[in-house]
């Protein structure tokens, strides 16, 4: 892996990237859609490749327990697999392994994890290794090291027990890790909202010498100005000739602040999760398909989108495949949901390189959080508030 900044931001810590992997180039900041099982949920390749998605996330969690890392391998890993021939990222599952533990369905020891497989019921046991051997498996171009996530709120001593294995995580995935010259592993910074635990994380992972490092645990419960507090805090610190991966953000408003922040990657579920119960982004906001407004409404989704979507179909359309329970509907969303993103994305990155980043600010119709207005005023203050 290769990564270069080709430009940062005169009045923000924004940046433009290049990033260099086995399956291709990809260009930051970038929006990565959640394909789980190795697909993105309701699209095929082809379609999903007309989002302009350079990148995709899928979870070595849920694709150890079904089909299993051995026969992906022997298809060829993941790319093959699924016949997605851009770069590939995979999870590892510490955070899968920490919603399990929300509903008192896994244990965390300093070995490992015991859980129970969520379909089947059978105890499986993951160690930091095991989760390295699994991503070697599938062969993604991009893989994470094993990491304990913390609950949301947590005490002092607990937040300092889970980050310490954390870090004992990180040095024991580096060691596993067997495939350096195919794939680039990342490390992860956790410490809750605690500054710290996040400044004595950021010391320890940067020391270690990552290829990428990624910023977990800023979506699992906290209020909205803490996220922004810590994300700020923590990006501020980290080094500028790494990429830096925002764990788990991805609506609209989250990546303006993470990109303004510093963040060089993104992910979430969220575009096509709220896709198949029916909502949809415009530049106004979020919108809901299934209200009566669209019955007879003949225009795009959004105004001026060039989504497949939006140059194909009408509201009014999708509206009707909603309410006959027609599963292109919520593909149509899905669709529209990840090129809104995508091209935001790929907006603010040609913004910075154009030095118009305040023009594209200020002419953006929707309204940013107020987290986000106390940054662009004061972007120095709110690092450290």
């Amino acid at each position: 892996m290769k990564f270069s900044v080709e430009k940062t931001s005169s009045e923000f810590n924004a940046r433009a990237g290049i990033l260099d992997l086995p399956h291709g180039q990809v260009l930051t900041p970038v929006f990565m859609p959640v394909g789980t099982n190795s697909t993105v949920k309701t699209l095929t390749m082809e379609q999903l490749e007309g989002t302009n998605c350079q990148i995709i996330l899928a979870n070595a969690y849920h694709l150890f327990l079904r089909p299993g890392p051995d026969l992906i391998e022997s298809a060829g890993g993941l790319h093959k697999w699924s016949n997605w021939k851009k770069p590939i990222l995979t999870d590892s599952g510490g955070f899968q392994i920490f919603s399990h533990g929300r509903l008192g369905k896994s244990k965390i020891i300093d070995e490992g994890v015991y859980f129970k497989n969520p379909w089947s019921g059978k105890e499986h046991f993951i160690s930091p290794e095991d989760a390295i051997t699994i991503q070697n498996k599938l062969g993604a171009d991009i893989i994470m090291a094993f990491d304990d996530c913390t609950h949301f709120p947590s005490t002092p001593e607990n937040l300092e027990i889970s980050l310490n294995r954390t870090h004992d995580w990180a040095i024991r995935s580096l060691k596993a890790h067997k495939k350096k010259d195919l794939q680039s592993l990342f490390l992860i910074i956790q410490g809750g909202t605690n500054e710290i635990l996040r400044q004595k994380s950021i010391e320890f992972i940067s020391n270690l010498n990552p290829e990428g490092i990624a910023v977990g645990g800023v979506s699992v419960g906290e209020p909205k100005e803490d996220i922004y507090r810590i994300t700020a805090y923590t990006l501020n610190k980290l080094s500028e000739n790494k990429p830096r991966y925002l764990m788990g953000v991805g609506t609209p408003e989250d990546l303006i602040f993470g990109i303004l922040s510093g963040a060089d990657m993104f992910d979430c579920v969220m575009p096509t999760r709220i896709a198949r119960h029916g909502t949809f982004y415009t530049n106004e906001g979020r919108k809901i398909i299934k209200n009566a407004e669209f019955t007879n409404d003949f225009s795009a989704l959004a105004e001026n989108c060039k989504c497949y979507s939006c140059t194909n179909h009408t509201k009014a359309y999708i509206r009707h495949l909603f309410k006959a329970n027609e599963p292109t509907g919520p593909a149509l969303l899905s669709i529209h949901n990840i090129y809104f993103l995508v091209n935001l994305v790929s907006q603010i990155r040609q913004s910075i390189l154009n030095n118009t980043l305040s023009e594209f600010l200020k002419n953006f119709p929707l309204t940013p959080h107020e987290m986000i207005k106390r940054f662009l005023q004061k972007p120095a203050e709110v690092t450290l508030q």
